[in-house]
């Protein structure tokens, strides 16, 4: 394999802090976007340019893509939570400003494109056209892309590129375009660029967001017994107040809410997209645990890791005082109205199709292999049977000797007491004991898994805050309301031998009960019937018996903050993707999308729902 120093290759420059270069050093900008697939993929030089425009007047102003590139039409870019925002569907994805070498491809003006599919170019992430036009100076005959992480060749004779696995070529074409943006010196430090690229946001799946409300209760009651005990001295780690918004990852993985982040963001599915929202049910005493990184321990070090000098911290007031909410949505409100008074031409953009064309009743058909064409869900009751420490001792084995690590829970080490000692006293549970969870072995305070299960959804079940793994059958808070399915005489894009199963759900506004984020308070339910939309074949039909199951569970939806809108109290999806556009994929909720099922069968297991479920 050619080996190849790849000079300015993306990589995020530490030296004059995070998100600009150092002083008096000419640098190329190019602004990226985060893809499904979690790769930056870069916009156009011209797109560049236009957002360095909007940057230079107003720093935590939006941009609409619209004025530059018709086909960008329906999306802004909010430069205060450094996201991009799609109008039509509410879809948001994270945007970064990347800096390279002048002398490098987009310094030039020089763009690698490869042909796909449909005979239309699509250029390279922009690390990969550096590296393609270095191998192309020095004349290279052919560059092996496997040290970026790409099973390809290219090969500059026959200008081409072949994946090595399946042998595939490609045609390759190298492009001149206007020239990136060149800037000097640095921006403004109260700008809120994003950590750099191995780092991402903090998890908000409901798992780490009640692991995160669990310590941060142990850090507000360890800091006020602390304040008891010696006046003037406040514990480091529950104080980050104002810190930067996510850990920083220097060479060890950072940690945040007990998940390893170390390998960079991987978005499932539409990254942020309508059908991913952050439930606002944890309650977070003390203090705001979005606005400091969950505490890490250097590889090595015994002390506690602080967050780096020149890191910006991301103004608090970016962040809904309800609850938790994604930073992207504190512009959100902004960005709608501001574009609303600019010439944007949202005609031109297509229209996603989301509705096959009208069925009659008549032509309705019951799904094969399935029985029923409805599953209606009502008030949850509670099982009083198992009490907490029933629970609790059922997944665990006792440990006598635990070894010498932080219980991710609480943050304390695991051979000292609990940091819930003396706040939540139960009978023959000493804060001292530990217990290992069955299937993964992960090792946690008793009490402490105590805690974070009174503080949970208390339905018998347990899930590991650091691998995930549920143990019992893990139910949800989903409002009372009815699924209905069956077959419709259309075929999907993508699908064109089969029918297609139409699932409708549709639950009515009511009011919180006690596993919700305001109990008592009434919530809300937008956009109900929800059609959505899957092939009629083995594996959809699986997909389908298994969403049954999710929706007995009440696992489909929950009650939190919708990403689309930002309201609270209202029904949202709850991290199982579905598809609602029937006839095309311009949001990202539609066909054809080939991984579509295998990736919904995914998010089915992490939710404990499983093919093995369908046997029982």
């Amino acid at each position: 394999s050619l080996s190849m120093a790849r000079q300015g290759s993306g990589a995020m420059l530490a030296s004059g802090g995070l998100g600009f270069p150092p002083q008096n050093l000419a640098r190329v900008v190019v602004w990226e976007w985060l893809n499904e697939h979690g790769r930056w993929r870069p916009y156009s030089a011209a797109v560049c340019h236009h957002i360095e425009n909007v940057l230079k007047e107003d720093s935590r102003g939006s941009v609409v893509l619209g004025q530059v590139d018709v086909q960008l039409a329906p999306y802004v870019i909010d430069l205060q939570s450094m996201h991009q925002f799609r109008q039509d569907t509410g879809t948001m994805r994270p945007v970064r400003r990347n800096f390279y070498d002048p002398s490098s491809a987009p310094g030039k003006g020089i763009v690698w494109e490869w042909e796909n599919d449909n005979s239309s170019w699509t250029p390279y992430d922009m690390d990969i056209c550096i590296t393609i036009q270095n191998a192309y100076e020095k004349q290279h005959p052919w560059l092996d892309l496997s040290s970026l992480g790409f099973c390809y060749l290219i090969y500059f004779s026959s200008m081409s590129q072949m994946n090595r696995q399946t042998q595939r070529k490609r045609r390759l074409r190298r492009r001149m375009d206007l020239a990136y943006p060149l800037t000097m010196g640095s921006i403004p430090k109260s700008q809120s660029w994003p950590v750099g690229a191995s780092t991402g946001t903090p998890c908000s799946c409901p798992q780490c967001l009640l692991v995160n409300s669990t310590r941060a209760a142990s850090n507000a009651i360890l800091a006020s017994q602390r304040r008891k005990l010696y006046p003037g001295a406040v514990r480091q780690s529950s104080t980050f107040a104002g810190a930067a918004l996510w850990p920083v990852g220097t060479g060890s993985a950072a940690v945040t809410g007990g998940t390893t982040k170390g390998e960079g963001l991987r978005v499932p599915g539409g990254a942020f997209g309508p059908s991913q929202s952050v439930p606002s049910g944890v309650p977070l005493p003390g203090l705001n645990n979005l606005n400091r990184p969950g505490t890490q321990r250097g590889t090595g070090l015994g002390a506690r890791a602080t967050v780096p000098p020149g890191v910006p911290a991301l103004p608090v007031k970016n962040l809904n005082s309800t609850g938790p909410v994604h930073p992207a949505l504190a512009g959100m409100t902004g960005i709608l109205m501001c574009a609303a008074g600019l010439p944007v031409c949202l005609t031109r953009a297509p229209k996603p199709i989301l509705h096959p064309p009208p069925v009659s009743k008549s032509d309705i058909k019951p799904v094969p292999g399935i029985n029923g064409i409805c599953r209606k869900t009502k008030k949850k009751h509670l099982k009083k049977s198992k009490t907490p420490e029933d629970v609790v001792r059922r997944y665990i084995q006792k440990v006598k000797n635990p070894p010498d690590e932080d219980c991710t829970i609480c943050m304390e080490r695991l051979v000292t007491s609990s940091g819930y000692e003396g706040v939540l006293s139960h009978r023959g549970i000493k804060p001292e004991l530990v217990g290992k969870l069955g299937k993964c072995g992960h090792m946690y305070h008793l009490l402490c898994l105590l805690a974070m299960y009174n503080n949970g959804n208390k339905d018998g079940s347990l899930q590991c805050p650091t691998c995930k793994a549920i143990y019992g059958e893990k139910t949800g808070t989903q409002p009372p309301g009815k699924m209905e399915f069956h077959l419709i005489p259309h075929s999907l894009p993508g699908y064109t031998d089969s029918k297609t199963i139409r699932i409708v759900y549709d639950i009515p506004t009511g009011i919180q009960g006690p596993e919700h984020p305001n109990p008592g308070k009434k919530f809300t339910a937008r956009g109900f019937p929800r059609h959505c939309y899957l092939p009629d074949n083995e594996k959809g039909r699986k997909v389908l018996k298994l969403l049954i199951v999710a929706w007995d569970r009440r696992l489909i939806f929950t009650i939190g903050t919708s990403n689309t809108t930002g309201e609270s109290d209202t029904v949202v999806w709850n991290e199982i993707h579905h598809k609602t556009e029937f006839g095309s994929n311009l949001t990202g909720h539609g066909y054809p999308d080939p991984n579509y099922l295998d990736n919904v069968l995914a998010e089915l297991l992490a939710q404990g729902v499983s093919e093995a479920t369908l046997k029982d």
